[in-house]
């Protein structure tokens, strides 16, 4: 043939070229197409700060499996790609950049020019990520790329915001958020990581007013005594209910505050009596809410202490704890300092312990939108794979808060809200407003607050399609199919996709939602940089080349579950890839100028030919139907294990005698059925490892121009032979039994031993008849004899059982029997030999007190291995004497 593989498997020599090529013939484009039926999904985007890594090579690849498999399989399939501008990840970046190149803050820089530096480090650090998944293998139709701050979908993040605020879901207010000191904005209750911290319980004293009498609170943050409006009780603790509608003095500041019954308490936990901090707990801001208490917010934006925190105005927070719990401790308050363990909310970006406190905020009203997001994964029209995860779906929603939208923040969505600094109005509007709705004045400026980044991602799978115009894409590829992503961000991310698709598209945004998990080393050990586990992906593809990475990032994979990342996976990827190139070499090396097509090879099939593609399309059906079931590690299996088992082990082999005869129809029928598996193995591998598939596709003959053009394998019903199936089961068994007696026995490869058949059935007999030139070329069984019955076997002889017949071997034909005796006589010698001296070694005092046990063990292992080696000699030579 003319097109031949090198030598040597090397993806260096081809990933780039063959990528390069998909992109210059348009494979990845898709269009709207009315004679096909869509099929799409929506790349979660990557930020722009970030690198790819392990758990963005899983998400990739998954995705790009099914989008190759469903445009292989007919569809218009559009893989949509795009970044997202991740605002306070960039702006802790770009804030870092502009202190280390201009020694200045973004304030001194301004907000314009700060702006400019953002877009700048988008420019250069946006394509990154881009060109790292392009060295994947990622198919996504990357002329339709989008960015979250590009011009359409800004235009659709405004749409939103102004049609929600018009329909009283957005509002602004003063309410109690979470605060990052170090970031210095607000965050959604999904951007708090909670973790579990030992910690300690101050119990402090509080006296009634005009009385010599106190009650106790305890509390894990005795910094917000300062800013405490109330202690509460629960109206039926026997305790306290003389003490309610009492007043109390507020220790240090001594300030009046009233006892206050209230069912939030509970009377079981700490001391019954809880201090009520507004401005500093959500708790405490909604009991402050029902008993209209005053609310007095004593930090600043760093966490300091502001004025209202008397003495200790200007302190940092834990300073002012200190230094207030020593105060106490002085004026007798104190009770005492107890441990717990307490959860503690982070940042989920820099990690700093974020702050409850009252703020000027945004929000949106999550009832309305909360409830039809429930119904829809109720009702099965959104389906989480695995199932279970709809759990921790419903859990969020059920009990979700109003989401906080804005952050202190200059880099993202500006929100479209203008003030008059004259009287003060409001106006939201989807452009800047020439003058007040309301006093008509012309003094305005912009809310200085950007959106949280999750709110453009909501609106990700309609306003990439160009909504809110109603594009021909939109109608066509919404609702997008497959949503692929971890459980880490049900919360973050799903949720708001499905509210903010059903109130603005009035449907789904995806019809399942496929979860992975996270890729842990080989330990089991979630990677960070704390451990120096982590392992950079584009250094595997330098090393083993994309398509091993992908293979080990789906092998053993099932959906919802971590997976184990090691070396020794990689290697063990990088040899299919290997046994798969050789095997195609081979093929080649062994084709003609012409090879015919399987039209032609019908009625001349031999029993392998007709078993391989038999196999061929039940593995096809097998692999189809997991696929379709989102069972990718599942379908991978079984396209490893026909080709390395079946494909390269068996028939390969079986080929030989065809290919190296002379009948020459017999070899061109070989030849044929070589390359429509090779062809349908290809094609069913693309998905899971598209360089290799392709650059070995270029090389057959009668192909396509492409494998990632070429149709998944046609369904073939009539190719399935059960019959042929079986028997050629039986007769790989009788192979695999007298290559294990051969290998047991020490035989040569050069001794050909004879085959002695009793067969209780004639099918057996036919299989024995049928397989014996594989029996002989692979078995390396000389002639084949078929014998009445057992009376007729000779005494010294080895057998082995298939279905309907056993098979014998006369030991002569296989080993002298005297040297194999003498062979056997010395093995048991050294096995003797090895049990005397562990004995000996186990008996020594000496070494018994001073040896580890581990290596004591390993002695006692020893000796046990020697004793049944010698069971076994000893059996055999009685066998061999007899």
């Amino acid at each position: 043939m003319a097109n031949q593989l090198p030598k040597n498997y090397d993806p260096k020599d081809f990933e780039k070229k063959v990528y390069q090529d998909w992109l210059e013939k348009g494979y990845f484009r898709a269009e709207v197409n009315e004679n096909k039926t869509p099929f799409s999904i929506m790349l979660p985007p990557p930020n722009i700060t970030g690198a790819l890594h392990l758990g963005h090579a899983l998400d990739q690849t998954i995705q790009d499996i099914l989008i190759r498999y469903k445009r292989m399989s007919g569809f218009e399939a559009l893989w949509m790609p795009g970044t997202d501008h991740a605002s306070i990840a960039t702006e802790v970046k770009v804030v870092e950049k502009v202190k280390e190149e201009k020694g200045i803050s973004k304030q001194e820089l301004g907000r314009e020019k700060f702006m400019e530096e953002a877009w700048a480090w988008r420019d250069t650090y946006g394509r990154r990520i881009v060109e790292q998944m392009q060295q994947l293998g990622s198919s996504c139709d990357w002329e339709r790329e989008r960015f979250t701050m590009d011009e359409g979908c800004s235009a659709a993040v405004t749409e939103v915001f102004v049609r929600l605020f018009e329909k009283g879901l957005i509002y602004r207010g003063n309410r109690i958020i979470n605060w990052c000191p170090d970031c210095k904005t607000s965050l959604s209750d999904a951007e708090v990581e909670h973790e579990d911290k030992m910690g300690n319980f101050w119990h402090v004293k509080y006296p009634i007013k005009g009385e010599d009498s106190f009650i106790e609170i305890a509390t894990t943050r005795p910094e917000t005594i300062l800013g405490d409006t109330a202690v509460a009780v629960h109206p039926d603790d026997e305790r306290y209910k003389h003490l309610i509608g009492k007043i109390a003095i507020l220790p240090v500041l001594n300030r009046e505050i009233p006892i206050i019954a209230d069912t939030y308490v509970d009377p079981e936990f700490g001391t019954g009596a809880v201090k009520i901090t507004p401005c500093h707990d959500p708790n405490d801001f909604e009991v402050g809410v029902r008993h209209d208490l005053p609310q007095i917010r004593v930090m600043n934006d760093d966490a300091s202490i502001n004025e209202l925190g008397g003495p200790y105005v200007g302190m940092a927070r834990y300073e002012c704890r200190k230094a207030l719990v020593k105060d106490l401790d002085e004026l007798g308050l104190l009770v005492a300092v107890k441990e717990r363990n307490h959860n503690v909310g982070h940042c989920y970006r820099c990690h700093t312990a974020v702050e409850p406190l009252t703020s000027e905020q945004w929000f949106v009203r999550m009832e309305p939108l909360a409830k039809p997001a429930i119904e829809a994964v109720r009702d099965g029209s959104i389906k989480f794979v695995p199932e279970r995860f709809d759990k921790t779906y419903f859990h969020w929603l059920e009990n979700i808060r109003d989401w906080c939208i804005s952050r202190q923040l200059w880099w993202g969505h500006r929100i479209p809200a203008y003030y008059c600094d004259d009287c003060q109005e409001i106006t939201v509007a989807r452009q800047a407003p020439s003058a007040c709705s309301k006093c008509n004045s012309t003094n305005l400026r912009q809310d200085e607050d950007a959106l949280d980044t999750w709110f453009s991602s909501a609106l990700w799978t309609f306003s990439t399609l160009g909504w809110p115009e109603q594009t021909p894409e939109l109608k066509y590829f919404h609702p997008t199919d497959v949503l692929v992503t971890g459980y880490d961000i049900i919360f973050f991310w799903v949720v708001r996709m499905v509210f903010s698709s059903l109130e603005f598209m009035e449907e789904i945004p995806f019809k399942h939602v496929l979860i992975h998990g996270l890729v842990r080393d080989a330990q089991g050990r979630k990677m960070s940089k704390s451990l120096g586990n982590g392992v950079d992906p584009l250094q595997v593809i330098d090393e083993f080349g994309a398509d091993a990475l992908r293979y080990t990032l789906i092998q053993g994979n099932s959906p919802g579950s971590d997976m184990r990342f090691s070396q020794e996976k990689l290697e063990a990827a990088r040899n299919f890839a290997n046994k798969l190139w050789n095997a195609t070499r081979f093929v080649l090396m062994n084709l003609e100028e012409e090879v015919p097509t399987m039209e032609t090879l019908a009625d001349s099939l031999a029993l392998e030919d007709e078993w391989i593609l038999s196999r061929l399309e039940r593995t096809r059906q097998e692999v189809t139907a997991n696929l379709d079931k989102f069972e990718l590690g599942l379908a991978l299996q079984k396209i490893y294990d026909f080709t390395w088992n079946e494909y390269c082990d068996w028939y390969i082999e079986m080929t030989k005698t065809r290919l190296y005869g002379d009948n020459v129809d017999a070899r061109k029928t070989a030849q044929g059925v070589l390359t429509e598996v090779l062809k349908g193995i290809l094609r069913l591998l693309h998905p899971f490892m598209p360089f290799i598939t392709e650059e070995i596709w270029q090389t057959l003959p009668n192909t396509t121009s492409s494998v990632m053009v070429a149709p998944w394998p046609e369904a073939r019903e009539e190719a399935l032979k059960p019959q042929m199936e079986t028997r050629m089961e039986h007769l790989m068994t009788a192979i695999r039994n007298i290559r294990n007696i051969r290998a047991e026995m020490n035989v040569p490869h050069s001794v050909k031993a004879a085959l002695q058949v009793v067969a209780q059935t004639e099918e057996s007999r036919s299989i024995i008849t049928m397989g014996t030139p594989y029996l002989k070329s692979l078995a390396g069984i000389g002639e084949v004899s078929f014998l009445a019955d057992e009376t007729d076997v000779p005494n010294l002889a080895v057998s082995t059982i298939i279905p309907g017949a056993q098979l014998y071997i006369p030991l002569a034909e296989l080993i002298d029997l005297d040297k194999e005796i003498q062979r056997l006589e010395k093995e048991k010698e050294k096995a003797l030999s090895e049990i005397k001296r562990v004995e000996g070694k186990l008996a020594n005092e000496g070494f018994m007190k001073k040896a580890p046990e581990k290596l004591v063990e390993e002695e006692k292992a020893k000796k046990a291995g020697f004793e049944e080696m010698l069971v076994t000699l000893e059996k055999r030579i009685a066998e061999l004497k007899i």
